[in-house]
């Protein structure tokens, strides 16, 4: 025989059932635009996403510990030298506890033609909601909003298939 709960326990468990939903929820209810950050390359030269609208970007965050990230290094100089010319930009974002002197030695290394910047306050990984597992890879639109999020390898073919789709929209 089921019981009639009191009004308030009903009240509570509706109130816990919507917090979850919202919780759940809460990144598709968010905006998707990227944030406006401003990256200063290991070269010294400053790049505003703003700058940057009308063009796909790839934001990748990496470390030079991390097995997965010089995995994708390939596919992301391979991606880069397909569509850079149809103007790609790439903005690789070294992780805040990455050795800078290391940074610079693989870039140099591994002959990385793309930009790649030092996280050294995190300001990047919080503007991008709080990045903490590499690589993870933002694909920005040229209207600036994020097209796409990987978490781990990226896949060359869906980056590829979806840079088409934005170059020919």
């Amino acid at each position: 025989m089921i019981e009639q709960l009191p009004a308030s326990a009903t009240k509570i468990i509706f109130a816990t059932l919507l917090a979850g939903a919202v919780f759940f929820l809460l990144p598709y209810l968010t905006s998707t635009t990227a944030p406006d950050s401003t990256f200063t390359t290991i070269t010294g030269k400053r790049i505003s996403l703003s700058q940057l609208r009308g063009k796909p970007v790839l934001v990748t965050f990496w470390a030079t510990d991390c097995p997965s990230c010089l995995e994708e290094i390939p596919h992301l100089i391979d991606i880069y030298q397909h569509f850079h010319p149809l103007g790609l930009e790439i903005i690789a974002v070294a992780m805040i506890y990455d050795p800078p002197s290391r940074v610079v030695a693989m870039t140099q290394a591994m002959q990385i033609p793309y930009d790649v910047v030092l996280d050294l306050k995190s300001d990047h990984a919080l503007a991008f909601g709080q990045v903490q597992l590499t690589p993870s890879t933002f694909l920005i639109s040229p209207d600036g909003s994020i097209a796409m999020k990987t978490v781990g390898l990226i896949k060359p073919e869906a980056i590829s298939t979806q840079l088409n789709s934005l170059l020919k929209g």
